[in-house]
């Protein structure tokens, strides 16, 4: 399917083919027929992909922060791959499309095959001839409406939204700064709001346009005196901003045409410098509007389809989109007159250039052919050469940062790899995955992989609820599996995946990396002649994750199961093998933070403090071990320190090294020749049994 990418790092734009996505549950695969260009929002993300990296700095400055904190705490080299690797994903452009749904998915609204529907959502409505999308961002398209002007239903949910944040009443005057699309649009709203409404804009043309809107004023200058005479000297009632700047001047202009006791809705985005004086003076009420609505940015709302209850949310962000697409059936709003250009997707680049040019335009619609491309979910791509082509086959499911700046330069440099098949839920992430890494294909199907005879090893690095299942799926197609932690969920589901594995010809191990940390490996050796039982220590300063993050919900299983299980294993390399008995707190109301005491079977005993409270300027991990006349500390896998007989010596690296190339190594080592597992399996099962204990999993 052809499909728009912008690159971040590079700035450049281009249509690329890509494999389709897959229906599933909660999403419905839509057949485009034609997409809206916001040639505002879109723009911003353009010229910012454009600048400098400098320029990228000075907009995002908290990132700054954390990339910062990371070379501290990582090293140079390893943060600038990450921060490479993350810059070089390419960005899908497009949120707002009206098109046909051709799969329905399981639990995705009721919508049925041939259904007519207008989606929303940056990196969900896609420019793209098919995409997969959340029940919570689609509504069905009424009659009578046609494609051109659903396919307006985001900008219109954002101009009704911030109507609603105004909260205007019959007949008070209001002025909308900014008459781009979202302006114009909220003009009509207003309108049908029974508003007397004024509206400007710097540029004259788009003022004239607000009349024919049904402004009952519109100017391009003059503001102030304007609004004196529309208001009988009073000033605005309220005052909607949807100009676009860096400048903080609308939002403080909107205060000195506002009356007294008045309100100013910011929806563009603009600087946010406030003078004081005029709001003060005239005690305005400042309101931001989110975007679409209530359930924008809250993934549970957006991507796991949880509806707000209609009685305590009335307008949420499908309800706006519902309700924008009905006014526009009643003809009381008319986007198709905003239509100032037409493209193919074919021409879909020529599209974008046209905003780079002196003439003058507003909305810009791709249009797709009336009978979709055939649906293929795996194809060749041509991109770079894979550096070697002998050795066993590789296929990944799932290529997030991590895969990619961590897993795969680890599988390079263990050499004699072949790089078949990438699948990511995406078409676009695969696409760029297979072109930019040597894959031979691109895929959105695990089938992809998983029924591909020239496969014969798997890295699985998707989201941690379909570990098990597709370790499963692969172990029974015959192949060599490294899947990411954690391995299971669940009691059941580590117990199908223990008798997957102990019925599998192919070698199972999964991304338990510290025990293969060079420091680590040292420590243990220190404890070779050890003679008797030993205490150990580990604390993981593991720092705050939001709320609404994926690692809390159902795809993370939260961070005790997703994470605490790199610490179990390294205890129990350390102690020689796996704990017979767990005991485990954590502080009330605080999820993702754990005190543990494991013994093991020699005497041995650990604890694991594993906290999300501490300052994350300090060192994320930090181990001791007291042996009978021996300490070991391991700050960070930065430094280690092994004191006997009085003596400390001590160990730096420049960078960390958490042991991944080891554990990647040692996994080729045993699919391609022979030698035994990186981790034996009763260990890999009995440390994710105790990780799930430890969570309270079940």
């Amino acid at each position: 399917m052809k499909q728009v990418e912008q690159n971040y790092r590079s700035g450049v734009l281009r249509l690329i083919d890509a494999p389709v996505p897959r229906a599933g549950g909660g999403r419905n695969l839509v057949a485009t027929r034609v997409s809206l260009i916001s040639a505002g929002t879109e723009k911003q993300i353009i010229d910012l992909a454009r600048s400098s990296l400098a320029g990228k700095a000075m907009a995002r400055p908290d990132l700054v922060r954390k990339t910062l904190q990371k070379v501290r705490n990582e090293g140079l080299l390893p943060t600038v791959q990450k921060v490479f690797a993350k810059l070089d994903t390419p960005i899908p452009l497009g949120y707002s499309l009206a098109g046909t749904v051709v799969e329905a998915g399981s639990d995705a609204g009721g919508y049925m095959v041939g259904d007519r529907i207008a989606c929303a959502g940056a990196a969900v409505a896609n420019h793209a001839e098919y995409n997969a999308v959340p029940k919570n961002l689609s509504v069905r398209i009424p009659a009578g409406v046609d494609d051109e002007a659903a396919s307006f239903v985001t900008i219109g949910a954002i101009a009704l939204q911030g109507v609603r944040v105004a909260n205007p009443t019959l007949g008070e005057r209001v002025v909308v700064m900014g008459l781009g699309l979202i302006g114009q649009l909220t003009v009509q709203l207003l309108k049908a709001n029974g508003c007397r409404v004024l509206g400007f804009d710097p540029n004259p043309a788009r003022a004239k346009l607000a009349l024919e809107m049904g402004a009952d004023v519109a100017v391009s200058d003059a503001l102030d005196d304007a609004v004196r005479g529309f208001t009988d000297g009073y000033g605005a009632d309220a005052v909607i901003v949807t100009a676009s700047s860096k400048s903080s001047a609308p939002p403080n202009q909107a205060a000195e045409i506002s009356r007294m006791k008045g309100r100013v809705v910011m929806v563009g985005l603009t600087g946010m410098e406030i003078d004081r004086e005029p709001y003060y003076k005239r005690e305005l009420d400042l309101r931001l509007s989110m975007s679409y609505g209530p359930g924008r940015h809250d993934p549970a709302y957006e991507l796991e389809g949880h509806d707000y209850p209609l009685a305590y949310v009335r307008w949420t962000e499908q309800r706006n989109m519902q309700a924008f697409l009905e006014l526009v059936a009643e003809g009381r709003v008319t986007p198709s007159k905003l239509v100032t250009h037409r493209f193919p997707i074919e021409q879909a680049e020529a599209a974008y250039k046209l905003m780079d040019c002196d003439e003058p335009y507003l909305a810009i619609l791709l249009t797709y052919a009336d009978t979709p491309t055939p649906i293929e979910r795996s194809i060749p791509v041509a991109g770079k050469k894979a550096s070697i082509a002998t050795g066993p086959g590789t296929g990944f499911i799932g290529f997030g940062n991590y895969a990619k700046s961590v897993l795969l330069p680890a599988l390079k440099k263990a050499g004699n790899e072949r790089l078949t098949t990438v699948v990511t839920s995406t078409g676009l992430s695969a696409h760029d995955a297979a072109e930019r890494q040597g894959f031979a294909r691109a895929a959105t199907d695990p089938q992809a992989v998983l029924g591909d005879a020239d496969t014969d090893c798997v890295f699985i690095a998707t989201r941690h609820d379909s570990h098990a299942r597709l370790t499963v799926e692969a172990l029974k197609a015959g192949k060599h599996v490294f899947v990411e932690k954690p391995l299971a969920l669940t009691i059941d589901q580590l117990a199908e995946v223990q008798a997957a594995a102990s019925a599998a010809r192919g070698v199972l191990t999964v991304g338990f990396n510290r025990r293969f940390a060079p420091m680590m490996v040292e420590a243990k050796m220190a404890l070779a002649n050890r003679g008797g039982p030993i205490a150990m220590h580990y604390r993981i300063n593991a720092g705050h994750v939001p709320g609404d993050s994926w690692l809390h919900g159902s795809e993370g299983g939260g961070r005790i199961a997703g994470e605490a299980c790199h610490f179990v294993d390294a205890l129990t390399f350390l102690a020689g093998g796996p704990p017979v008995a767990i005991e485990s707190f954590s502080p009330d109301g605080v999820g993702d933070t754990v005190s543990a005491v494991l013994r093991f079977a020699d005497g041995s005993t650990g604890t694991i403090l594993y906290s999300s409270l501490g300052d994350s300027s300090l060192p994320k991990e930090y181990l001791e071990v007291f042996a009978s006349g021996l300490v070991i500390r391991l700050d960070d896998f930065r430094k280690l320190h092994i004191t006997r007989g009085g003596k400390t010596t001590t160990k730096s690296a420049s960078a960390q090294d958490k042991g991944q190339a080891g554990l990647v190594k040692a996994f080729y080592a045993a699919a391609r020749d022979g030698a035994p597992p990186p981790i034996p399996l009763e260990e890999l099962i009995a440390v994710s049994a105790a990780t799930l204990d430890i969570a309270g999993a079940g």
